[in-house]
């Protein structure tokens, strides 16, 4: 009696193991059907894996230099470990309140002016009923994010300089001060913002387009037997039905926060406004680049980092307890 009860207790443990290992083969079964079903479509992605490979995940075996004294004679593992000597060198910095406060300030203002615009923009192409107008206008809107950040910096200088800039030529011969649009710390958030607007307003309304197409008509065609106006029906079904799409991307903008794009700032900046100009990602740029203190400057760009996903995930948790809607 004691032997079978053992032997039915060894067979048991063997029968759900036999049972693992087959539903094992049958998900991987499934698994390689799929891909082999859409294996074109597959295809498409194998470019943004290697670029995320190469130049997202590889470049992660250098974040320890960030707490290191590096040497680029003895390489990454032979410098010597400062632990969190770089980290503290910048918080205890003249610059770092300021580098926080520009950066931050820059962001949420950006975010805050330039995060609606593009939504304001895709109700409005989606209410022009003329086809030959509509595509017009927004090509007129998505020309503007093809100029190079190079070229636009151009363009302000040709507009705002101080000295013959066309809008300052344009106050003199009013009768007006001339103004330093570009070298006044006051007027560079403003100059920076708003460039960004003109120029990425209308590109990036073309996901929420694509988000009113999916809207179903007949929610409008109900509305309008109801007696419902333009704006109680953009209100009351465009504005939900694109609302997913707004809170993702706020998620996404969110996380970018601490981000500021380096190159246009960096075209911006000048001596006399460096008090609103000089943010981060600029200050690590001058210590890695130009002072070659390539320890600091990664511990910098660490930290900002750290910031960036502490700031998605607890944005995307937010979103996910109050619509529903999240990443992940």
């Amino acid at each position: 009696m004691v032997k079978m009860l053992q032997g039915g207790r060894t067979a048991a443990p063997a029968r759900t193991r036999a049972e693992k290992r087959a539903r094992g083969r049958q998900r991987r079964r499934r698994v390689l059907t799929k891909l082999n079903q859409s294996k074109s479509l597959y295809l498409f992605l194998i470019p943004a894996i290697v670029y995320f490979i190469i130049f997202c995940y590889l470049p992660m075996y250098g974040v320890q230099i960030a707490f290191k004294y590096y040497s680029p004679r003895l390489g990454i593992w032979g410098s010597t470990w400062t632990g969190m000597e770089n980290l503290n060198r910048f918080f205890d910095s003249y610059y770092f309140w300021r580098l926080l406060r520009n950066t931050v300030g820059l962001s949420l203002y950006n975010l805050i002016v330039a995060f609606p615009f593009p939504i304001l923009l895709a109700l409005v192409f989606n209410e022009v009923k003329s086809p030959k107008l509509k595509k017009a206008v927004q090509t007129i809107s998505y020309a503007p994010h093809f100029i190079s950040v190079v070229v636009l910096v151009g363009i302000l200088n040709l507009f705002f300089n101080q000295g013959n800039g066309l809008i300052n030529v344009f106050l003199d011969k009013m009768g007006f001060e001339k103004f330093g649009f570009l070298t006044s710390s006051a007027a560079f958030p403003s100059m920076y913002v708003w460039s960004g607007v003109w120029q990425n307003a209308g590109w990036n309304s073309i996901i929420y387009i694509a988000a009113l197409a999916a809207i179903d008509p007949q929610l409008h065609e109900a509305a309008q037997i109801d007696g419902a106006s333009r704006l109680q029906r953009i209100l009351h079904i465009n504005l939900p039905g694109i609302l997913p799409t707004a809170i993702i991307m706020f998620i996404l903008d969110v996380g970018q926060v601490m981000n500021m794009g380096f190159e246009k700032v960096f075209l911006m900046q000048n001596a006399q406004n460096t008090e609103t100009s000089q943010v981060i990602s600029t200050f690590v740029y001058e210590a890695g680049l130009i002072n070659s203190d390539y320890g600091f400057s990664t511990a910098i760009g660490l930290f900002n980092n750290i910031i960036n996903i502490v700031l998605l995930l607890t944005v995307n948790k937010i979103a996910k307890k109050i619509s529903d809607t999240s990443l992940f």
